[in-house]
């Protein structure tokens, strides 16, 4: 046979990613946080972008969107006429008047106020309660937050006076993490520095001795051992226990008083000042804010019975398409350049409106979904978690698996039962003994856990008795999974636990 060159003609169906929709896709798994900061930089490059904010003037507008678009673009295509700075400053006078009787509008009879501004007086206030336009930077009062690194590098500038160690200390200082350890080796500081380990080690001694207590330690038990010189307890009792901390961690009570050489007061006492001291000395400055979480979803109980999933208005940003600006300025561009940024920006404004709503629409059916799957969870508790998997729901909603990951990923719903992550409702099935309907893992573990908390001192539950009980009401899970599920709520061991139990107990 041979080979020569042909044409063919052929049709295939193929799926294109192009970037408006894998940037949607992307929207998808943005949380309510990273999805605002989208938003404003999409403001910010596109001027035919306009946010639609206040809730206030929704409530009194028409309920029709597209009567409150329309009248959206009316307002932006004619501007109100800008009031006249004698009205506006007259009008000023009279609200601060009834404010701050003090900075109000002097009668003839009333002596007028000093020029220069006195202690105390509004920036944005000038003589006689006249609005001079620039208000009071409040930010300039906040008091800045101090952190650990600044904190440090004071105490050195007043302790260390030789410049050499004094950079020696810098570096050592933004080193030290935010728990107020220096994790990496003085060797490879010295190193790295050209510098004398001995000098290494002699700042650091120093910084050592800078507060907080314990900052500047290379190990847990360095940071204790510091904290307890301060307050002149660390015997030699008191530094066989921080060196054997792991077998208190074990609650091996027995083993502690023979190597400290004390009885159980004083090990109880020991233990009790251990427990008292900051292992982690760095976090009382300049820690990190711990922002809440915002729910994306809301679900509230309806008078028959059912449940009613709301999506949060504050966590979904409102952008709107500004199209008689466009108009306007499409009319007077000067070239073929300026009409195509206008109409890239009108068509990338047009999409982001679309995928908004897509997602939001998208959040809601699976948050439905999911109510609907897991109403059992909302009426009676964990205990009634059904077993459920990103296939069944995509499956029910008619979505492909990846989108419905992706939506709940990073979003949480806001039940009667607290604020739970999506994905929190998706656990693993275990088989049921008896042949009926699968358990949840998340289940069974609150199951375990329920156990062990009403376990008494003297019948301390191994994992073999947790499996045979489960076992008894109808649960297939073998022992390895109930170590590995009793690990995951950090429960210790039943020999650690009938250790601690009889420790308190015996406290007590």
């Amino acid at each position: 046979m041979a080979l020569t060159p042909k044409l063919q003609l052929r049709q295939s169906q193929s799926l294109v990613m192009t970037p408006q929709l894998m940037q949607a896709i992307k929207l998808l798994q943005l949380s309510s946080l990273d999805l605002a900061a989208y938003v404003d930089r999409e403001l910010e490059q596109n001027p035919l972008l306009e946010l639609h904010e206040g809730q206030q003037a929704v409530a009194e507008a028409p309920t029709d969107a597209g009567a409150v678009d329309r009248e959206a673009h009316e307002s932006w295509a004619e501007p109100a006429e800008p009031e006249s700075r004698s009205s506006m400053e007259a009008r000023l006078d009279t609200d601060f008047g009834n404010v701050f009787p003090d900075d109000a509008p002097q009668s003839p009879d009333r002596p007028a106020a000093p020029a220069s501004p006195e202690p105390g007086d509004w920036s944005g206030l000038g003589a006689g309660g006249a609005y001079s336009g620039e208000g009071a930077d409040l930010e300039a009062y906040v008091a800045e937050r101090a952190t650990l690194a600044d904190h440090l590098e004071r105490q050195l500038a007043l302790a260390v006076a030789n410049p050499t160690e004094r950079l020696i200390g810098a570096h050592l200082i933004d080193l030290i993490d935010p728990a107020g350890y220096l994790r990496e080796p003085l060797e490879t500081v010295a190193e790295r520095l050209a510098a004398p380990l001995p000098a290494v080690e002699r700042v650091l001694a120093v910084i050592q001795t800078f507060e907080p207590t314990g900052v500047g330690a290379r190990s847990l038990q360095e940071c204790l051992a510091l904290q307890l010189r301060e307050r002149d307890r660390f015997d030699p009792a008191m530094q066989a226990l921080v060196d054997n901390l792991e077998l208190a961690a074990r609650r091996d009570y027995a083993a502690l008083r023979r190597l400290c050489g004390v009885d159980d007061e004083d090990l109880s006492d020991m233990l009790g000042e251990l427990r008292r001291l900051d292992p982690k000395p760095g976090h009382m400055f300049g820690a990190e804010i711990v922002q809440p979480v915002a729910p994306d979803v809301i679900v509230r109980a309806a008078p028959d019975g059912s449940w009613i999933v709301e999506l949060v208005a504050d966590s979904l940003p409102r952008v709107l398409v500004n199209q008689s600006y466009y108009a306007k300025v499409v009319k007077v561009a000067k070239n073929e350049v300026e009409k195509t940024f206008l109409t890239e920006c009108l068509q990338t404004a047009n999409w982001l409106t679309r995928s908004l709503e897509q997602r939001a629409r998208t959040i809601l059916k699976v948050a439905t979904e999911i109510v609907r799957q897991q109403d059992g969870f909302l009426t009676h508790g964990v205990a009634h978690l059904r077993p459920l998997n990103l296939r069944m729901i995509a499956d029910a909603i008619g979505m492909h698996e990846s989108t419905v990951s992706r939506v709940t990923a990073n979003k949480y719903i806001a039940t009667p039962r607290g604020v739970f992550e999506l994905k929190y409702f998706f656990t693993a099935a275990i088989a049921n003994a008896d042949g009926g309907d699968a358990h949840s893992a998340e289940a069974v573990r609150h199951r375990i856990k329920v156990m062990i908390d009403a376990e008494s001192p003297d019948d301390v539950l191994s994992d073999d008795t947790i499996v045979k009980r489960l076992h008894d009401s109808g649960v297939e899970i073998a022992r390895r999974t109930v170590a590995k599920y009793r690990e995951s709520l950090r429960i210790p061991s039943s020999v650690q636990r009938r250790r601690e139990k009889k420790g308190a107990a015996e406290s007590v």
